[in-house]
């Protein structure tokens, strides 16, 4: 029983140091970390043959991704810096600049990918200003939901401002350019502030009784989206149908994979069989070439940051960090499970990237953005605060186990 005690790796051992106040920061700084040097290596796997064949080089797409890793790595570095007033501060302003970015897509900036009108351009330049939207609508709903605290009971202080005209004006200009998955997503994160934040279950309710016949009528009037729920219900009349080659193909892929995977760099499904397998689909290759190991690792990286999230939930006493982590890690890991789900036929292929996984540049720097964010909450809580300051710099734990001569 002592040796098991003393056992880093012991469940008592592990239990305390999950419970330890740090545990949100360090958990959040380490599965973030993983995730991302993660997705760079499976990024690289699954574009070396498409990027091969469209510019002669198989490094492009690895290229540009590792270029917004690194410009998202700094700016997750310089949010968790940031005390938590100023992300009171910014928060009306951020809404402001995100709306205004999400109406340059229907300005002659605006770009059309894929049938969904979702992206601006200057030049070579592109960016997704919906992945703004995201952090916005996250600071703005933790704000407006902590100054409105003791009216939170009363329905309209909630519909107004929040729902009305915050979330409509957002959610709707992302839904005119044809982007269900992240109106999804959005829908999600708006969702989870109210929950956390106490709302009336009524209102809560009937927020999401809207968003599924929202979601229900403009899936019944595209026949893209229709046919890919077809699929899903398995309708297929063939493999050439709206949906099913997709499907299919990533099926195959996750099935070739087995229990150990083929290898890394081995997939056979990339080599132009499965659409979007750097992007939407490069969980399936993940699962082809490391097997169930690979995506059990995936999975539980995003627990991981599922878990500091809850933690920072539970015991923070600010309540707009209480609100604004919550839509923050339901952003993260909804979209995780939209995509897992899509991928392995759980759901519709609903289109949404993995996060800090899948390859595409607004996605990693607003994610990343995101979980900086989550980073200064956790740093900022005073036990944590205080745990932190206590352990000493890495120049005096090198000095300590220096002899003294040597010093």
């Amino acid at each position: 029983m002592q040796e098991s005690a003393g056992n880093p790796l012991s469940p008592r051992i592990l239990l305390e140091r999950l419970e330890s106040p740090v545990a949100p920061y360090y958990l959040l700084l380490g599965a973030t970390s993983l995730l991302v040097a993660f997705g760079l290596v499976m990024v690289l796997s699954a574009s070396s043959v498409t990027s091969y064949q469209a510019s002669g080089s198989p490094y492009t797409v690895f290229n540009n991704q590792a270029i917004f890793a690194v410009l998202g790595v700094i700016v997750a570095a310089c949010a968790s810096r940031m005390p938590v007033r100023v992300w009171k501060v910014l928060a009306l302003p951020a809404f402001i600049g995100a709306v205004l970015l999400e109406m340059l897509v229907f300005s002659p900036l605006g770009r059309t990918v894929q049938g969904n009108r979702n992206w601006i351009g200057f030049g070579s330049f592109t960016m997704q200003p919906s992945e703004a939207g995201k952090v916005a609508l996250v600071l703005i709903g933790a704000l407006i939901l902590t100054r409105k605290r003791k009216l939170i009971g009363r329905s309209r202080h909630v519909i107004i401002p929040l729902i009305f005209p915050v979330a409509i004006v957002l959610l709707g200009l992302v839904l005119a350019g044809h982007d269900l998955g992240t109106t999804m997503v959005l829908a999600a994160i708006l969702g989870a502030i109210l929950f956390v934040a106490g709302v009336r279950m009524r209102v809560f309710a009937g927020f999401a009784a809207l968003a599924a016949a929202g979601a229900a009528a403009f899936v019944a009037t595209n026949s893209n989206r229709s046919g890919r729920l077809s699929s899903w219900l398995g309708t297929c009349s063939n493999a050439q149908s709206t949906g099913c080659w997709q499907k299919v193909h990533g099926l195959y892929a996750m099935a070739d994979g087995g229990w150990w995977g083929v290898g890394l760099g081995a997939s056979r499904e990339k080599w132009s069989w499965l659409p979007e397998a750097h992007n939407d689909f490069i969980f399936a290759i993940i699962g082809e070439e490391l097997g169930l190991p690979g995506t059990l690792t995936v999975v539980a990286l995003y627990v991981a940051l599922g878990y500091a999230g809850y933690r920072l939930i539970v015991t923070s006493k600010d309540f707009f960090v209480r609100i604004a982590t919550a839509g923050i890690i339901t952003w993260i890991l909804a979209q995780a499970i939209i995509n897992i789900g899509s991928v392995t036929g759980l759901l519709p292929i609903i289109g949404v990237p993995l996060p800090l996984v899948s390859s595409g540049g607004s996605a990693l720097v607003t994610s990343l953005l995101g979980l900086g964010i989550l980073i200064s909450f956790a740093r900022n809580e005073p036990a944590c605060k205080e745990a932190l300051a206590a352990r000493p710099n890495a120049v005096k734990r090198t000095l300590a186990v220096l002899p003294v001569g040597r010093r």
